[in-house]
């Protein structure tokens, strides 16, 4: 019983902590045209999404979110489409910071670093492929969410 009430209390703690946090706490940051960007992107089975941030001091601050969900046509994509399809609506979305500056493109998925180097690949891709050429990027492959 004792600890029961013990780990009530923790939690509650915990639970008040998090709600500060997220109610304080700055949710995005002002770019420094200075540093890199980062862009983070995933897509499921029914919506693409990315955040656009930056490194300072090692830690990520968030510049900027977007999220999208696909048409009937998009849900019947490939895995490797809708992951450069949540790469493409990301720099479409954040193209006015992007432009010009060294972007550093996170995803879970590895095929993409060689797929834009690819040169047969389908007219869709090839389409996107050109539509990110403009950008000075480097695709960083993750398992998960773990930057």
């Amino acid at each position: 019983m004792w600890l029961l009430c013990l780990m009530r209390n923790a939690l509650s703690e915990a639970f008040l902590m998090l709600k500060e946090a997220l109610v304080t706490a700055p949710i995005v940051q002002p770019p420094d045209w200075n540093l890199p960007f980062e862009v983070m992107c995933d897509a499921s089975d029914y919506a693409v999404g990315a955040v656009l941030g930056q490194r300072k001091d090692r830690k990520l601050s968030a510049i900027y979110y977007a999220s999208r969900t696909l048409d009937d046509a998009q849900v019947n994509y490939a895995t490797t489409a809708l992951t450069l399809l949540a790469v493409v609506f990301a720099f479409e979305k954040f193209r006015s910071y992007l432009v010009g500056s060294k972007v550093i493109v996170h995803t879970d998925h590895a095929a993409l670093r060689y797929l834009l180097a690819k040169k047969d690949a389908k007219p869709r891709l090839l389409r996107w492929i050109l539509l990110l050429q403009e950008f000075h990027l480097v695709i960083k492959a993750f398992l998960g969410w773990f930057l």
